[in-house]
């Protein structure tokens, strides 16, 4: 094992108890990953992301077979289609975090785009939040549909499940997956309320800014 990924694998350990600790992963819900040279490193299944061990983290090959550790999470293959189809990105936060999880189930929102675009921290770390349809956990007729999301966004709601949130490193992931659940609850707490939210110009100069 190399020292770089020695330092991945306790930072993974590091995220999964933040992550833990301030509700954003209950009981051995979520999971997180990060791309390797020779595969991903990500976090095994039924295990509590407060309780991660980073010598018994999984590591997978790219074709999916496992390698070294606790058995991957199920979830592993959804993980593999998202660095498959956007190949600059570094790691993978799913999380089944609440008020994600909400805004999965409302049927009125837009498919195309979960959230309006309420603050500009929101626009820089997530952009568009298109919805994938429902699949049963572990179906892998989601990775197709997760990947093909991912074509123009790096971050998606699963319908009645969650979020998964992609980016070039794990910090940066971390970051817009917790984002997305803030504004996702500012979304419920805002709702029946007269709100003034990001115009067009407003959220073109800040893509234009810091989405290059």
């Amino acid at each position: 094992m190399t020292q770089s990924e020695t330092a991945l694998r306790d930072h993974i350990v590091l995220i999964g108890k933040s992550l833990y600790d301030r509700g954003y992963g209950v009981g051995s819900s979520g999971n997180l990953s990060v791309r390797v040279d020779d595969g991903i490193l990500i976090t095994p299944t039924n295990t509590s992301l407060g309780r991660l061990d980073a010598g018994r983290i999984a590591k997978v090959a790219p074709d999916g077979s496992h390698v070294s550790g606790d058995k991957p999470s199920k979830e592993g293959f959804l993980h593999l289609a998202v660095y498959a189809r956007r190949p600059e990105m570094r790691a993978v936060v799913h999380l089944h975090s609440t008020y994600s999880v909400a805004l999965s189930t409302l049927a009125a929102a837009d498919p195309e785009n979960m959230l309006p675009p309420i603050t500009a921290y929101f626009v820089m770390r997530v952009g568009t939040l298109p919805l994938v349809p429902y699949y049963p956990p572990g179906d892998r007729g989601l990775a197709d549909a997760v990947g093909a999301a991912m074509a123009g966004a790096h971050a998606v709601l699963l319908a009645n499940h969650g979020s998964v949130v992609a980016g070039k490193s794990l910090d940066e992931a971390h970051y817009a997956a917790e984002e997305l659940e803030e504004t996702a609850k500012l979304w419920f707490l805002l709702r029946g309320e007269t709100t003034r939210f990001l115009d067009i110009g407003q959220v073109a100069e800040l893509r234009a800014r810091f989405q290059s």
